[in-house]
């Protein structure tokens, strides 16, 4: 799948009670060791980039019962998971080999305040050296759940 690649539609099957089902999932890795308000942060983070470059995954727009209007969501949850710094080295191994749509977050953007100076910081290390604390990933659902195997769902 490339990472342009349009994902498969939700199925949904007749009758206002049954859940929608989706082929894909979007799914986040935090390394472990985190505070609380950088694993907030990275989230964040991470999920700002899926929307931008798959528009399929971003819903309608809300409306409440005033008819004051609010931003589209993801159109399906965003699962949290939790695991080592092994667990990520090895997820973002399984990413790259699957070639899925990724978004990642490194020790060193804690330490920048803008975009420019973050790309700067991710740039400046080799794949294998970088210090990841966070990962997004995109895809059908089985290729997800491969990259995150080892991973526990976040508490």
């Amino acid at each position: 799948m490339s990472t342009h690649d349009a994902a498969p539609e939700a199925t949904e099957t007749p009758g206002a009670e049954t859940p929608v089902r989706f082929d894909t999932k979007i799914a986040v890795l935090l390394r472990e060791d985190l505070e609380t308000w950088q694993r907030l942060n990275v989230t964040a983070f991470l999920v700002s980039g899926l929307g931008s470059q798959f528009p399929e995954i971003v819903g309608e727009p809300y409306e409440d019962a005033d008819a004051v209007g609010y931003l589209p969501l993801f159109r399906q949850p965003v699962l949290v998971f939790e695991g080592t710094k092994e667990t990520l080295t090895t997820a973002h191994a399984r990413v790259l080999s699957r070639a899925l749509p990724r978004a990642l977050f490194t020790s060193d953007l804690f330490a920048t305040g803008n975009d420019r100076d973050n790309r700067a910081a991710v740039r400046a290390v080799a794949t294998a050296d970088l210090d990841l604390v966070g990962l997004a990933v995109y895809g059908p659902k089985n290729a997800v759940d491969k990259v995150m195997k080892g991973a526990r769902m976040h508490p």
